[in-house]
């Protein structure tokens, strides 16, 4: 199927409605355009030059913790969801009651990244751990009566407040299971010579035009790109996210996406998917490098604090996984006695490693914040 003779599908009428019936994938694909082939290039270098920092990075899973962190405060903000990533870091006592669903979104979020990406070590990319994985996405938050873990059983929609006015309506449920099982094909068919990013741009737009959940459609969609990306080897690890490129190009994503559906327009949505890999991979290897130096810099810092310069060493590790901390959370992280614990925190302090930032008496949360500050620009 070359792009540029593609059809997207056909819009069947049903009651009161017409739903979008997109075409199978699970076949070889080619393209004329020569934007395409430089995109593509420009996003492979630049996605290897990330994962090169993946494979040499000392203690890369310590940092990995906040990419994971950023990704799942970015995908749901996407969806309306309304949790700072300094929220998203502190326990659930620490928030106000009435931002507690969000943050369990977001935690819910971090946990199925989590737990996927581990799950790929004995399980390929597949509708089965889609599923898994969107069961614990729906865990005790909006959207757990919808199905969880379970391609939907109805009819849904994207936009606007019912079918009648919405701005999208995927193909009818009798479709799903056979559409989903074609796109798993698609990820695994060795006879199939299309290069990885292509592959995973037009599996991205099939899995949002089937939108085969009832809720958490875009956030399994955008987690399924970096799945796919570990699975077959391109990251050695889960640093790429384009969560935050779609949500800065909200209105261009969106556009992409329905120019597919609406005009069959391939070309236009993979060289935007090409475009947002190259300059997302990009961004992550300059924040890596901005690691690497922040790193050198603290430990040299705490070099100066003589007796007490191990177990501060100690407590950057725990600082890169989770930069805001209380003095009892460096208690239990290190096993030291609350006194160790509050002399820690004053040295560091000292030495520019931490700032208080909840200016209280009690229970006070210190934050790593030169680090915490290379996830949030």
């Amino acid at each position: 199927m070359k792009f540029e003779t593609f059809k997207a599908g056909v819009w069947k009428s049903r009651y009161q409605y017409k739903s979008f019936e997109p075409v199978p994938v699970n076949h070889e694909w080619s393209w004329e355009d020569a934007r395409i082939n430089n995109l593509l290039e420009q996003a492979n270098r630049a996605l290897g030059e990330l994962n090169a920092f993946s494979l040499i990075v000392p203690d890369i899973d310590l940092f990995i913790e906040m990419h994971v962190v950023k990704e799942a405060q970015t995908s749901s903000r996407i969806e309306g969801t309304q949790t700072g990533i300094d929220e998203a870091l502190m326990p659930e006592e620490d928030i106000r009651p009435e931002k507690r669903d969000d943050w369990r979104e977001v935690r819910n979020y971090i946990d199925a990244v989590n737990i996927a990406i581990g799950e790929l070590k004995t399980l390929p990319l597949s509708n089965r751990l889609l599923k898994q994985t969107h069961e614990i996405l729906m865990r005790g938050v909006r959207g757990e009566h919808k199905q969880p873990g379970e391609f939907r059983s109805s009819q849904n929609w994207i936009g606007g407040s019912s079918l009648a006015d919405a701005a999208f309506i995927p193909p009818h449920q009798d479709g799903v299971p056979e559409l989903m099982s074609d796109l798993e094909k698609f990820w695994h068919n060795e006879a199939v010579t299309v290069p990885h990013l292509v592959r995973v741009a037009i599996s991205h737009y099939q899995f949002e035009t089937i939108h085969p959940f009832l809720d958490g459609n875009g956030r399994i969609g955008r987690l399924m790109i970096p799945l796919y990306l570990v699975s077959n080897g391109l990251l050695a690890k889960p640093s790429l996210y384009l969560s935050d490129f779609f949500e800065r190009n909200r209105a261009s994503y969106y556009d992409a996406l329905m120019r597919v559906r609406v005009s069959n327009d391939l070309i236009h949505w993979v060289r935007f998917f090409l475009a947002g890999v190259a300059e997302t991979a990009s961004k992550g290897r300059d924040v890596f490098r901005q690691i690497l130096a922040l790193r050198t810099e603290v430990e040299h810092a705490v070099l100066d604090l003589g007796k007490r310069a191990q177990t501060a060493r100690a407590a950057l590790n725990v600082l890169y996984k989770t930069p805001l901390v209380s003095s009892a959370d460096l208690e239990r992280a290190l096993k030291i006695s609350t006194p160790t614990s509050n002399t820690l925190i004053r040295e560091m302090i000292r030495v520019g490693v931490l700032v208080e930032i909840t200016g209280q008496r009690r229970g006070r949360i210190y934050a790593f914040d030169r680090y915490l500050k290379l996830f949030v620009s």
